[in-house]
């Protein structure tokens, strides 16, 4: 699959999705009215690309399955509505999380953009699944300039995604759960993140300790735990975190503030510094307790195979 300019003779297999209620049923707009000229007017339109960009999302075969959208494209604060429909035969087939994430990718490396936004009516549950599925965050305080292009709709639940967020649908590195730490959006203002001991991550926090000014390429870690428990995340930068137990060696880059790694079993952990001045936070079970480490990586391989 791939994206790739609208033609013409994507304009029935355009009408199709448009015609179809079970595709556009909640969605904004009456659809089922457009026409075949319709669909060949948004496609010649859709040439200009400075205040919208409308792409095909299509098979391997060049079939169309559907349409992505950056909208409303606002190049003084660098931001988008994004926006996507799909075939009904798409559906269920990874063409929606492929033209979104291509689409967001070219937003933020190509097109130069930091923010895109969207919104969902709140009864689409099916928008709903597929974008808490993915982790997207819901956003708040958005602008009355945004608000008033939906001012006959009620309901919304929005979205947004910063330039520099990770999307990654990864539940695991090395066994260790990868955990979404909550996080609220304020568009053009950033975002916040948070977590709770206990209900965001399974255990109560007795310290917290962050690693910074480190110079890039600089390898810290090298040691395990017998028993401590940790979150570790990355609150500014870039660094690669590799870690090893029973279950293999594998490695995950920490480069957004809401991606974090739990590490609840003796695992042994290295970590590289991708980027100068890059910081590593991490939240742990128990106090300090020099005996708890493994510091040497033969004495953690025979560890883990008693």
């Amino acid at each position: 699959m791939r994206l790739r300019d609208l033609e013409l003779k994507d304009a029935p297999l355009m009408l199709e999705w448009m015609h179809d209620e079970d595709v556009v049923g909640k969605l904004r707009g009456n659809f089922l009215k457009k026409t075949i000229d319709d669909c060949n007017s948004f496609i010649m339109a859709s040439s200009e690309k400075e205040h919208d960009i409308h792409l095909a999302i299509v098979s391997d075969e060049d079939e169309y399955m559907g349409t992505v959208s950056l909208k409303n494209i606002d190049r003084t604060h660098l931001s988008a509505e994004f926006g996507i429909s799909v075939r009904k035969s798409a559906m269920g087939r990874g063409y929606s999380w492929y033209g979104m994430e291509e689409i967001l990718r070219r937003a933020f490396d190509e097109y130069g953009l930091e923010n895109v936004y969207w919104c969902v009516s709140r009864a689409n549950e099916r928008a709903i699944r597929f974008y808490d599925k993915h982790n997207f965050h819901e956003a708040l305080d958005i602008s009355d300039d945004i608000l008033a292009r939906y001012k006959d709709v009620d309901n919304l639940k929005w979205y947004s995604v910063l330039k520099g967020d990770v999307i990654d649908e990864r539940e695991s590195v090395a066994g260790c759960k990868v955990v979404h730490i909550k996080t609220i959006p304020t568009l053009g203002a950033g975002e916040l993140s948070f977590f709770e001991a206990s209900h965001d991550i399974p255990f109560d926090i007795k310290r917290i300790y962050y690693i910074s000014k480190v110079p890039e390429g600089t390898r810290r870690g090298f040691h395990a735990h017998k028993k401590l428990k940790q979150l570790l995340f990355c609150p500014y930068g870039r660094i690669q975190l590799i870690l090893e137990n029973k279950n293999g060696r594998e490695e995950i880059e920490l480069s957004d503030p809401s991606i974090g790694v739990v590490i609840d079993e003796p695992t042994w952990r290295e970590m590289l510094w991708l980027q100068k001045d890059s910081v590593l936070c991490v939240a742990v079970s128990e106090y300090y307790e020099a005996e708890d480490y493994i510091r040497d990586y033969k004495e953690f391989r025979s560890y883990i195979s008693d």
